[in-house]
């Protein structure tokens, strides 16, 4: 199987590929039309029209910075790809501009996501910076504008393990949070159901000591379209704390606190000298106290099963019964196809951008009681829930 064979999505994939070139993407073809009405008001019916996040699938598969598995992250096109897969929910990573808009990149800094380098007109803009106390060179959203921002292009951010997506390098801009929240509409009222999102703040504390503070921005517009009720179609996460508490001030819309490595500890206790770590925070009285202003967290998935010296799965640790204790549900990260995200002992062969036995490690991770999972290949994810569940 030669790796284009091997990358190439079902049916419904190739069909949704040409939609999103841009805001408000047009049907689909006139031929698949009767199909997509059917699964519209079935799809409708699960994700439950206004009933809150535990009417949505369990386990629920959340497409990681969209299709990011095919197609470059954070672009209306990895969106819509993931949408037209069939995930429940879509993920966007929120950063400012100079002049404040949120925009949906996975970090602040834009060099390895898009196509700055190549703009003679920013050289000038490349910087070194320390965020969250680690050191970037590069080119950074909050030294743009949104209208300089808006002449970039995206591209794919790990060409060597993704070398099929750079076919879509230059397709799309960087998207502003507010086109995602028209988009979702537009889809919304297209498939007459809710289109859910999960949505993360970037580095607050390092944006607030700018004074580009993203719990208000985000907050208005949330409020703008709607979806800052505790009903809403719309997740927000966090690693840092802090953040999903200030928002919780702000509007009732579900919280996430996002764990990583258990040693590790979140950017706002290092910078308030909070000595607690993501272990503390996974203990009984960790959940606890994140319960009390949260509805789930989002962990490595190491935190649901540990890996071994050797990089194979051992056995499940207690978080999931811990946290199902305090009324929490959890949404791990990230479930990726290929075998250099793969446990090792779900690795196929020796090429790392290969891919390896997923649904293997699906199985093992979706048997633990997850509430939902992350992925970047969100039609594969869905599929292992499937099969866990005796879905067709």
């Amino acid at each position: 199987m030669t790796q284009g064979e091997r990358r190439i999505p079902a049916r419904r994939t190739v069909l949704g590929a040409a939609g999103a070139t841009v805001l408000g993407a047009s049907a689909l073809a006139a031929g698949t039309g009767a199909a997509q009405a059917a699964e519209s008001r079935s799809a409708g019916a699960a994700h439950g029209h206004g009933r809150g996040y535990r009417s949505l699938p369990v386990p629920t598969v959340i497409a990681h910075r969209g299709a990011s598995g095919y197609r470059p992250e954070h672009t209306l096109g990895s969106y819509q790809l993931a949408l037209d897969l069939g995930a429940h929910v879509i993920e966007q990573d929120l950063v400012p501009t100079k002049d404040g808009h949120l925009v949906c990149r996975h970090e602040n800094d834009i060099t390895g996501t898009t196509d700055v380098a190549d703009h003679p007109e920013f050289a000038s803009r490349k910087t070194t910076k320390s965020v969250d106390g680690t050191s970037y060179t590069g080119w950074f959203t909050e030294d743009f504008t949104l209208a300089e921002l808006k002449t970039l292009r995206a591209k794919e951010r790990i060409p060597g393990t993704r070398q099929e997506n750079t076919l879509y390098d230059g397709r799309w801009t960087v998207p502003t949070f507010e086109e995602v929240l028209r988009w979702a509409e537009d889809e919304g009222r297209r498939r007459g159901r809710e289109i859910w999102l999960h949505v993360e703040t970037k580095h607050p504390t390092y944006f607030r000591s700018l004074g580009l503070g993203l719990e208000e921005r985000l907050a208005r517009l949330l409020r703008r379209y709607g979806r800052h009720r505790a009903n809403s179609p719309v997740f927000l996460q966090s690693f840092e704390p802090s953040s999903i508490q200030r928002l919780a001030k702000l509007v009732d819309s579900p919280g996430v606190v996002l764990l990583s490595g258990a040693t590790s500890r979140p950017w706002d206790f290092v910078q308030a000298g909070d000595p607690r770590t993501v272990a503390d925070l996974v203990t009984p009285k960790g959940l606890r106290w994140i319960a009390s202003y949260a509805k789930g967290i989002g962990p490595t998935l190491d935190l649901v099963i540990p890996k071994d010296a050797s990089g194979r799965l051992g056995d499940p640790t207690t978080l999931v019964r811990d946290a199902h204790a305090e009324g929490l549900i959890l949404h791990p990260y990230t479930h990726r196809n290929e075998n250099a995200f793969l446990p090792a002992d779900f690795r196929r062969g020796t090429d790392p951008a290969a891919y390896g036995d997923s649904f293997g490690a699906l199985k093992r991770y979706l048997e633990t009681g997850i509430d939902g999972i992350f992925s970047d290949n969100p039609d594969t994810a869905l599929l292992g829930a499937a099969d866990l569940t005796g879905r067709d």
